[in-house]
């Protein structure tokens, strides 16, 4: 764990100054506006990366890192990747000719245990390159580095840094029980986090993304735990109370979180320190109460409470403890998120006998469907950008992961992971 540790570390990110850039990466920016309902994708070129020590040849590695930097660009749903076959993947190819808009060109060598990678991003139209970046850490880093660099793409095409460098958690059966695990954006790197061989539920990561709070049933009861994700730290039981220790919701400052607890016979909220201590009761024996968000800002809450009969959707002010219920189509809408820009919040709703995601502003209003497809869809969890929405389907008795981009479209199943998943909950933008 000290290696990766280190790694980590070795990753140094640098612009390339003018000897490499030419210009002011600012200069050359270009924005698109990706949540225009007219924006088509952005053509785009990811030929194989070339070892400068070794010109005119492209070995595994250079195939590797530009099919990784491709499947992360794709990722974001607003660029389309000129498959690298259709012009043998060379750099040398006329990109003009092939039609394409943008093009990354990229080359790397090692040096003792260290690997060096350099990426451009050329404007084909314009004829100039608008972002050069360096990377230099462990050869076993070759893909956070790529990754590094996409986010960065992403920067420069929309004004907003990219989601590569954040993580998914969720739990699967996989191993016979259903335990937490946590997996990139892209379905790599998939590591089981909990071995309670158990049931487990409610992975909610850390605003900072370095710890995960879930319940687990191991000891008999449903008791809150942490967890630090480096794992250079023991797993903390947080809460152990009599009866429901469930539904972490941390704070915007990490500081606190909101959690479910039936102490007192009927199910509550309650806010909490880190170390578990009850700061404050929040709702009082009006109907079942769970599921927590917090909005960006920390000054509200939405949670799911039955006290009018069914499941729907309040939202309670934390200052002056004020509730407003915000749902009213349907009588089952459970599970609200609330996205990162504070401009939405997701949630599922029971809806011609299936569930399926839809999304509401704050102040209420006509919910918008996001989801359309057979199955149920449940858990919606928001990505970084507020640009997806990450979600359970459950078709046929398997539930898989899939995410869903905010507007309705690119609906995809994100991990090819054996047995059930569930639960997903995205990490934060993670510093690499």
């Amino acid at each position: 764990m000290k290696r990766t540790i280190r790694n980590i570390c070795l990753i140094i990110v640098a612009s390339l100054v003018c000897s490499l850039a030419g210009a002011p990466p600012a200069a050359g920016r270009v924005y698109f506006d990706i949540n225009a309902p007219e924006l088509r994708k952005v053509p785009m070129a990811v030929p194989y990366f070339v070892n400068s020590k070794q010109p005119g040849t492209v070995d595994d590695a250079g195939r590797k890192m530009a099919a990784v930097l491709s499947k992360g660009l794709d990722f974001h749903g607003f660029i389309s990747i000129l498959p690298p076959g259709s012009y043998g993947g060379m750099q040398s190819a006329d990109w003009q000719a092939l039609g394409v808009d943008f093009a990354v060109l990229g080359q790397y060598y090692f040096t003792g245990k260290e690997m060096v990678v350099e990426l451009r991003l050329f404007n084909v139209i314009e004829g100039q390159m608008i972002l050069g970046k360096r990377y230099r850490g462990a050869p076993e880093r070759q893909s956070a580095m790529v990754l590094k660099f996409c986010d960065e793409v992403i920067f420069q095409l929309t004004g907003e840094s990219g989601v590569c460098l954040s993580k998914i958690a969720f739990v699967s059966d996989t191993s016979g029980y259903k335990e937490v695990y946590v997996a990139d954006v892209l379905g790599e790197n998939v590591r089981q986090v909990t071995r309670h061989k158990n049931l487990t539920v409610s992975p909610r990561f850390s605003p900072d993304g370095r710890q995960l709070a879930y319940t687990s049933y191991h000891p008999g009861e449903p008791h809150l735990y942490v967890t630090d994700l480096a794992q250079n730290k023991s797993t903390k039981a947080i809460s152990r109370r009599r009866g429901l220790n469930l539904g972490p919701a941390w704070s915007p400052d990490g500081k606190t979180m909101i959690i479910t607890l039936s102490t007192d016979g009927n199910p509550d909220l309650y806010l909490i320190n880190t170390k578990g201590d009850i700061l404050r009761r929040l709702t009082a024996n009006a109907g079942i109460n769970v599921s927590a968000s917090w909005s960006p800002d920390g000054r509200q809450i939405a949670f799911v409470s039955d006290r009018s009969g069914n499941p729907q959707v309040y939202i309670m002010d934390l200052r002056t403890g004020r509730i407003n219920r915000i749902t009213y189509l349907g009588n089952d809408n459970t599970e609200p998120s609330w996205s990162p820009k504070g401009d939405w919040i997701a949630y599922a709703g029971l809806y011609e006998g299936e569930y399926q995601i839809f999304k509401i502003r704050p102040e209420g209003g006509s919910p918008v469907r996001v989801t359309t497809t057979a199955g149920n869809h449940e858990s919606p969890n928001w990505s970084p950008d507020g640009r997806q929405i990450v979600f359970t389907r459950q078709l046929n008795k398997e539930l898989k992961i899939n995410a869903i981009f905010a507007n309705g479209f690119g609906m995809r199943p994100l991990f090819n992971v054996k047995g059930n998943q569930s639960s997903p909950q995205w990490s934060s933008r993670l510093d690499l």
